[in-house]
């Protein structure tokens, strides 16, 4: 079954604890953490001390999308504080260093992920691929909420689900980026296992409709 990992980007800030909750209730399966650090993209977001204090608060699947340069140098720290998977953009350092950063998680007994921005090919990810979890396609330019869907994207999609079904068919296959209950029957047709949503749950009174929606879209 499709999973849906609403980001907290959209969330209320001021009453985290409870968003998430609230998207348990709904019948979210993976809280998507996005951490910005202002240099591999513009924007900065949150880091180890707000994903600290969401581990203790729910049991959630936390699934963290490091948006950070050079993220070899921060993967014990999330790991400690709580991700269940931590996702590197294979942009973000040289490939000895991103496998490097694999391999800390795996030993910390943690899930990975590899993640692509929307000009970065599909064939970009094969060096990972044997190696992680999930694989997270960006269809809108990361560093920012709200953003459209970019259909273009939808080709590497399937591309990418040709691939893990070839290579690593246990990896699941994710996309973040303008995800709603428009696009998501595009990403379900092209192979996508996990749909991140932000504004499309977060922004709706009623969670438990907003993710159902998006789910049987």
């Amino acid at each position: 079954m499709l999973k849906i990992a609403p980001s907290i980007l959209s969330a209320d800030f001021a009453c985290l604890g409870s968003e998430i909750e609230e998207i348990k209730n709904a019948g979210a399966d993976y809280v998507h953490f996005d951490v910005m650090d202002g240099a591999f993209v513009p924007n900065i977001s949150v880091g180890i001390p707000v994903l600290k204090s969401i581990r203790k608060s729910t049991d959630m699947f936390l699934d963290v999308h490091l948006m950070v340069d050079r993220p070899v140098r921060y993967v014990r720290q999330f790991c400690s504080a709580g991700a269940d998977l931590v996702n590197f953009h294979v942009e973000a350092d040289s490939e000895k260093n991103i496998l490097e950063a694999i391999s800390i998680a795996k030993s910390m007994g943690k899930k990975t992920g590899v993640t692509l921005k929307p000009g970065t090919s599909a064939e970009a990810a094969l060096p990972f691929l044997p190696f992680v979890d999930l694989l997270l396609v960006m269809t809108v330019e990361p560093g920012f909420g709200g953003q459209s869907f970019m259909y273009d994207q939808l080709p590497k999609i399937s591309a990418l689900r040709k691939m893990i079904d070839e290579i690593n068919p246990a990896c699941e296959l994710e996309v973040d980026g303008g995800v709603d209950e428009k696009t998501a029957p595009f990403c379900k047709k092209a192979g996508a296992d996990v749909l991140v949503a932000g504004s499309a749950v977060f922004g709706r009174s009623d969670r438990a409709a907003a993710v159902k929606a998006i789910r049987e879209a």
